[in-house]
């Protein structure tokens, strides 16, 4: 697969040198297929935080606020804004990503405790969701 896609990239004029840096570099190849673009939709489990983690720092350099919608995602951009749908109940919150999360298997969203209210997850704590991605944070 990595032969096609730099047989790809050269015909449409990639300079050769930086192929030849992505061969050597496996992992910076498969970020590079794993990039964002608006409308962008994954499916997972998702979980929440509050009470423990308000007020802590973020990986953004912000504080978390429980009652903000906000979320952590592993790999979107800071700033990036997201549909969140609960795939049992149909709700949806609109959220933006200023946090890095889940690391447990299988999860791909953390929402915060507002958002998480606000589709009706509470209650059951990990909910599978439909992540639609709106809106990337312009550099």
């Amino acid at each position: 697969m990595m032969a096609a896609m730099r047989r790809m990239l050269l015909r449409r004029g990639f300079p050769l040198w930086l192929l030849i840096g992505i061969g050597c570099l496996p992992a910076c190849a498969a970020s590079l297929q794993r990039s964002s673009a608006i409308g962008d939709v994954e499916t997972g489990d998702a979980t929440f935080y509050g009470r423990r983690q308000h007020g802590g720092p973020t990986a953004s350099g912000e504080r978390f606020n429980m009652y903000a919608f906000t979320a952590a995602h592993r790999r979107l951009p800071m700033g990036s804004i997201v549909r969140v749908e609960n795939l049992r109940n149909g709700l949806s919150v609109v959220v933006r990503i200023n946090d890095r999360g889940p690391f447990t298997r299988g999860r791909i969203i953390d929402l915060s405790y507002a958002a998480a209210e606000s589709i009706g997850m509470l209650q059951a704590g990990v909910v599978p969701v439909r992540l639609r991605l709106l809106q990337i944070p312009v550099p």
